[in-house]
């Protein structure tokens, strides 16, 4: 079954906004085992908005359209796919109903009157109630193909899309897909495919996608089956293998766990409290951390120790040292996660040092070039790295790695 996605909206086209909602709707498409051959792209004009639908519903069993179902002259989305399908609009009670309640709860004390276009629904859609905003989602269905249509803010399509229409999907699917997700750091993403090619090679079902993020590659699981019994029972011994293959690499086969959460519980899990010392990541390691929600029991402090002097002064690195070494050296780095512990109280502290650029390099020290320490139990391990990219880019690796040698380094501590 072929899906189409096309996106509504003039400020699309001209890049004043960011396409997440094409995304979102593609990897949740890709999840059901529904194919996407085709995307658009349309502005808020009657006729280019109609041509795309025609085409679409041509070539697609079911188009999802985002966007353009407000309440202005522009929104057209709406009555430009129900004139192609045939569809007359009439007003809708229960959705009338529902924007009067959500105007009494909010802020204005008088309806705009042009609000009231929102309650007009193509007459036999399916109407998906909104509890985040006025505008209702959609699904037209005629001779065999469907046209589903959704608000385009996510905060409205995402909740929406995922109550309402991802179990419309399912239902039209003869079986179920079901995936499991094993999440990688530490190791880069052709070595990855290198490790699983032969599976790859040999997959039918369930199949190995991969996908590269920034510091770390994740693995799709993915399987058909008549039930999720038996899509389970496919998918266990293909994690099971690659689990076997990648050891320590394998942080996760939780989908929504990130990287740091996956810190956090096992510094919760050993009863460990951590401290950080950044330079040239500049707390973006410690942001990273307090992300989650219950960090207070486990992150003591963190510091950014930008200057020599900081770190001089806060994580007391030898002022002999940095003359001898540098700020950017493995010997600071080291000074840097043991001034931490010690400095805190802390249990392990994680230290980076680097040249995130674009200025300050030498022939000894390029940029990219960073160091990363955790110090504890009177052990201290070191990695240098030499990132590529611009400024952010060399810092958000750089938190990766941290993340993941302080993983890494807490379960070596406590292997057996």
């Amino acid at each position: 079954m072929t899906v189409e996605l096309i996106s509504v909206g003039t400020e699309l086209l001209l890049g004043n906004i960011v396409n997440t909602n094409a995304q979102f709707l593609a990897e949740k498409c890709a999840l059901l085992g529904l194919s996407i051959y085709n995307q658009s792209v349309v502005g808020d004009n009657r006729e280019r908005l109609s041509e795309v639908i025609r085409v679409a519903l041509k070539r697609s069993d079911i188009i999802i359209l985002t966007g353009g179902l407000g309440p202005t002259e522009d929104d057209l989305t709406k009555e430009v796919c129900a004139e192609v399908m045939g569809f007359p609009l009439v007003e809708d009670a229960h959705t009338k109903k529902h924007m009067e309640e959500y105007f009494k709860n909010g802020i204005y004390k008088d309806i705009p009157e042009n609000t009231w276009k929102q309650a007009l629904v193509p007459d036999g859609a399916k109407v998906l109630d909104n509890s985040n905003g006025t505008a209702p989602g959609l699904i037209m269905e005629k001779f065999g193909k469907a046209a589903i249509l959704l608000p385009g803010p996510p905060n409205e399509l995402y909740p929406l899309f995922m109550k309402q229409v991802y179990p419309y999907l399912q239902h039209l699917q003869p079986e179920i897909i079901l995936s499991k997700m094993v999440k990688i750091c530490g190791i880069g993403e052709s070595q990855v495919e290198t490790k699983v090619l032969d599976m790859i090679d040999k997959q039918t079902n369930p199949t190995i996608a991969t996908y590269a993020k920034t510091g770390e590659v994740h693995l799709r699981i993915t399987a058909k089956a008549a039930d999720e019994e038996a899509a389970k029972k496919l998918i266990k011994p293909v994690v099971k293998e690659i689990k076997n293959r990648f050891g320590d690499y394998v942080y996760t086969t939780d989908e929504e766990e990130t990287l740091e959460e996956a810190v956090v519980e096992l510094l919760k899990k050993y009863e460990l409290t951590v401290t950080t010392a950044e330079s040239c990541t500049g707390g973006m390691l410690a942001g990273r951390l307090v992300n989650v929600p219950g960090v207070s029991d486990v992150f003591r402090e963190g510091f950014i120790t930008y200057s020599n002097k900081a770190k001089r002064k806060i994580l007391d690195v030898n002022k002999s040292t940095l003359k001898k070494y540098g700020a950017v050296s493995e010997q600071t780095a080291k000074e840097m996660a043991m001034g931490g512990v010690f400095a805190t109280d802390s249990d392990v502290c994680i230290a980076i040092t680097g040249l995130a650029g674009p200025g300050g390099a030498t022939e000894e020290k390029p940029v990219g070039l960073v160091y990363i320490a955790c110090y504890m139990n009177e052990k201290v391990w070191v990695e240098a790295y030499q990132f590529k990219g611009d400024r952010n880019k060399i810092r958000e690796q750089a938190v990766v790695k941290a993340l993941d040698l302080l993983r890494r380094s807490i379960l070596d501590n406590y292997r057996k």
